[in-house]
C-alpha cells in the first residue's frame, strides 16, 4: 500500500546570535491511510516542529516531505497551500476558532474556500455529528472549550481531508471533556478513513493509536 505522507530525511536548524539549534534531525517515516499515529517526547523535543513540517508549514532546513506522492517542497507556496487545503484538515489546542464567526460559518470557511456550492449544509451535517446541531448560529465566546473543541473538529474533517494533524487537541480541556473529543476523533477516523496524527504528552492517548512515534532531542528513537 502507497504511504499517504513521508516524511524524508527531515532537519531543522535554526540559527540566531547565540548560535545555531538543531529542532530536527534525519527524521524518516512514512504514514500508511487509515493509519493512526501517536508522535510523543518531551517538551522542545521537536513534535511541534515536525508537524508544521508536515503540513508544509514550515520548511526543513534539509530532507523534503511527500503528500500523496507530491514533494511538498518543490512547489510554491500557493501551490503548497492548495495541496494543503484539498487534503489535510488541523485540530489545534488553542481551538483556532475565528470569534467573528458562527459555530456554522467557521466550520464553512474551508469548503467555501475549496468552492463547495453545498457548504452550508455539509457544514451544518458535520456540526450534527459532532453533536452541535443546537448550536449552529453560536460563537466562539458563547461555547464551552470541549464545544469549541468539537467545532474545530467539523472544521477539521468536514473536508473529508486524507490526513489529519492534531496538536495537543485535548491540552485545554478538563479530562472528562478530554475523553469525549478524542472518541470523537477516533469515531470520525474510522468513519473517513483519514489517517490521524496526533502530538500529544497523554499517554492514554498515545496508548490508543496504532503506533508511536517518539522524538527525543530531534530524532526518532528506534
Amino acid at each position: 500500500m502507497n504511504s499517504i505522507i513521508s516524511v524524508q530525511h527531515v532537519f531543522k536548524s535554526v540559527t540566531d546570535s547565540s548560535g545555531t539549534l538543531d529542532i530536527l534531525r534525519d527524521i524518516d517515516f512514512a504514514l500508511l491511510p487509515r493509519e493512526t499515529v501517536a508522535i510523543v517526547g518531551a517538551s522542545g523535543s521537536g513534535k511541534s516542529t515536525l508537524l508544521s513540517i508536515m503540513a508544509g508549514l514550515d520548511t526543513p532546513t534539509r530532507g523534503t516531505v511527500r503528500l500523496a506522492g507530491q514533494d511538498m517542497f518543490a512547489i510554491d507556496e500557493d501551490a503548497r497551500a492548495q495541496l494543503r487545503a484539498q487534503k489535510i484538515g488541523f485540530v489545534f489546542q488553542s481551538f483556532q476558532l475565528l470569534a467573528n464567526l458562527s459555530a456554522l460559518e467557521n466550520v464553512m470557511l474551508p469548503l467555501e474556500l475549496a468552492n463547495r456550492r453545498d457548504a452550508r449544509k455539509a457544514a451544518a451535517e458535520m456540526l450534527v455529528r459532532v453533536g452541535l446541531g443546537e448550536r449552529l448560529g453560536h460563537y466562539p465566546k458563547v461555547l464551552s472549550g470541549g464545544e469549541q473543541q468539537r467545532v474545530a473538529l467539523a472544521r477539521a474533517f468536514v473536508v473529508q481531508p486524507s490526513l489529519l494533524l492534531a496538536d495537543e487537541p485535548t491540552g485545554s480541556l478538563d479530562f472528562a471533556t478530554g475523553e469525549k473529543v478524542m472518541e470523537l476523533m477516533f469515531e470520525l477516523n474510522r468513519e473517513q478513513g483519514t489517517t490521524l496524527v496526533l502530538v500529544t504528552h497523554d499517554s492514554a492517548i498515545a496508548t490508543r493509536c496504532e503506533r508511536r512515534i517518539t522524538i527525543e532531542a530531534g530524532r526518532v528513537l528506534a
